[in-house]
């Protein structure tokens, strides 16, 4: 087994844990909350509410096992007793105490809900992902190329015990996945949702068209809602919004659609090897898929709290990845080749024509390894995004 991999998340946590009476950490089942937080806090006592003893134990006295663990816990999936969130304000009120507590969950949805019904404003949230490249380069432990990297994605297991990734993500899927969602909400055909999971995957990278999807499963649009909130609320999925100012008013307002994991991604598009995906039609789409879900894990990882977009107008001309500050447009386009060509850089070229005077940094995000400037664009290799 080899040694853990650090996560850069860490030092933003040591940071908080003095200015904050209660920290909360989430993320998708295996990103590797609890390995992190019994690494960065050794000294405080793990206490899983998963185990029914200690579950029943909080449900049916919360004072009592609140005064047992007073101080300096971890309290691991803490939204499966949510009565005990108002008996925690009561406590770490009473104390004053900072870091008192860290909580951790699995199932976003339930956890926000309890924490700004009854935490707000005495918790630090943070939400832990999957690997991004960094910290995989750091540890040197990222592939060789994206095709290999989007094979394996970046769950910590696959890299700590040596797994190969196709048995991970079907067990991950059977295990983690269809447990969470059977429990958050009545599915009677699991057949089914698992059909339209491979739906999702399908359409990784292109603009969201709900009706569509419902359609393509056979299930109504408020349970393709429904359904795509619980993936979503599980860490699985997010939506990328599209960014728009009245410079132009011919603009899509769809969300497009994106996996945190690329691994489990190609995974449910039945790609096992670097071989398939590199001749597979849907390969740009999911080399765009690693390189947004690795910006959004970065934002993640160093507590940045910035909000991406896409652009795209209804001619089809688009920016895959849009950061507006107060000073600059950032832009991105992603292309999955590794030949530079003059066609790749028109979009970000256009959208600084169209935005004049406003100041534009544009950068082109490609699958070769070379970092250059061309055409007064910085090109960036997928391996340092």
């Amino acid at each position: 087994m080899s040694e853990w991999i650090k996560r850069t998340m860490a030092e933003e946590i040591r940071k908080r844990i003095k200015q904050y009476p209660i920290l909360a950490v989430t993320g998708p089942r295996q990103s590797g909350k609890t390995t992190l937080l019994k690494t960065l806090f050794p000294d405080y006592k793990y206490v899983s509410l998963e185990n029914p003893d200690y579950r029943s134990f909080a449900q049916e006295d919360p004072n009592g096992f609140l005064q047992q663990y007073a101080n300096k816990t971890i309290l691991d999936e803490v939204q499966r007793v949510p009565e005990l969130f108002s008996y925690l304000q009561t406590a770490v009120d009473e104390s004053g105490q900072m870091g008192q507590y860290i909580l951790s969950g699995s199932q976003n949805f339930h956890l926000l809900k309890h924490i700004t019904q009854s935490l707000a404003g005495r918790v630090a949230l943070f939400r832990l992902l999957p690997l991004d490249t960094q910290e995989l380069e750091r540890a040197q432990k990222l592939p060789a190329n994206y095709l290999d990297a989007c094979i394996q994605g970046g769950y910590p297991a696959i890299y700590h015990r040596g797994l190969d990734p196709t048995d991970f993500y079907a067990n991950y899927i059977r295990t983690y996945i269809e447990k969470d969602v059977t429990e958050l909400i009545n599915i009677r055909d699991i057949n089914n949702f698992r059909t339209f999971l491979g739906l999702c995957a399908a359409r990784a990278g292109q603009l969201l068209n709900l009706t569509a999807l419902a359609n393509d499963c056979n299930i109504s649009q408020p349970t393709a809602k429904a359904w795509l909130s619980v993936l979503e609320s599980s860490y699985l999925v997010f939506l990328l919004y599209p960014y728009h100012d009245n410079f132009n008013k011919r603009l899509v307002k769809t969300p497009k659609l994106y996996f945190y994991d690329v691994g489990l991604l190609t995974h449910l598009l039945q790609i096992r090897e670097p071989e398939e995906l590199a001749v597979n039609r849907l390969k740009g789409n999911i080399f765009e898929n690693f390189v947004i879900a690795n910006f959004q894990k970065f934002n993640e990882n160093r507590y940045q709290h910035l909000n991406y977009y896409f652009w795209q107008d209804h001619n089809g001309l688009e920016i895959d990845l849009l950061l507006k500050t107060a000073n600059a447009f950032d832009l991105y386009e992603v292309k999955s080749t590794q030949t530079l060509s003059g066609a790749l850089f028109k979009n970000l070229k256009h959208f600084t024509e169209l935005v004049e005077p406003q100041s534009v940094r544009p950068h082109l995000v490609y699958g070769g390894d070379q970092s250059l400037v061309r055409s007064n664009v910085r090109v960036l290799p997928w391996n340092m995004v």
